[in-house]
């Protein structure tokens, strides 16, 4: 098995750099690297980028969640860091250190931190959602799927599956009160009206699986 690889976003306010992204306008960043020891210290190399970075290793200084900021190259305006990342990376940590995970890639600005994680398995996922859970920290979760899927397999939804509910959005099926009901779904697809229904039953479960509680295992019968 390939892993199970996770995208997810946290808010400024619950992960590094927030006093930075705050103070410097337009500030972008991009992790190089990132690594962590069993101390819990996070280690990353991270490129910077603003219309103006003149006061940014002041900025870097106050931040209390970052430490021992070094400067290492200076590229067509862009700035490369290694720092220490000591506070609010619980998370990070529990994924790094403890479910042995890797980040693929990591970006962050004034919006949030984009994540995408790989796990070895989805137990590993599961465990990291339940960490997070019980110790208060809020992230979105946007996708998760195998290594060997990519990305077309986000939420463990088939290709007709996810038509179906692109579909069933666009059309109105969801709003209160309907502008489309199934029947109406089914002759614009060309299905019979059970074959849709069972084939939104198993998308919505899962959603609801790959959602609201990870790692569970339905009935793939159902």
């Amino acid at each position: 098995m390939g892993g199970t690889v996770a995208e997810i976003e946290l808010s400024p306010a619950e992960f590094v750099l927030e006093e930075t992204i705050n103070a410097v306008e337009g500030l972008e960043c991009e992790v190089e690297r990132v690594v962590a020891n069993v101390d819990g210290e996070v280690m990353p190399f991270l490129w910077v980028d603003a219309p103006d970075l003149e006061d940014l290793e002041d900025v870097l200084e106050a931040d209390e969640t970052v430490d021992n900021v070094r400067l290492l190259a200076d590229v067509d305006g862009e700035q490369l860091y290694q720092m220490d990342w000591v506070r609010r990376v619980d998370a990070l940590v529990q994924v790094l250190v403890e479910e042995e995970g890797t980040v693929l890639s990591a970006v962050g600005d004034a919006s949030g931190w984009q994540f995408r994680l790989l796990f070895p398995d989805r137990d590993s996922l599961s465990r990291t959602n339940d960490y997070c859970r019980s110790n208060g920290i809020q992230f979105q979760l946007h996708a998760v799927y195998s290594l060997e899927e990519g990305r077309q397999g986000r939420f463990g939804l088939t290709d007709d599956q996810q038509d179906t509910l692109e579909m069933a959005f666009e059309r109105g099926y969801y709003e209160i009160p309907r502008d489309a009901d199934m029947m109406a779904l089914a002759e614009e697809m060309d299905i019979s009206h059970q074959a849709l229904s069972e084939r939104l039953r198993r998308a919505h479960r899962s959603l609801v699986q790959n959602t609201v509680v990870i790692g569970q295992e339905g009935n793939p019968d159902e």
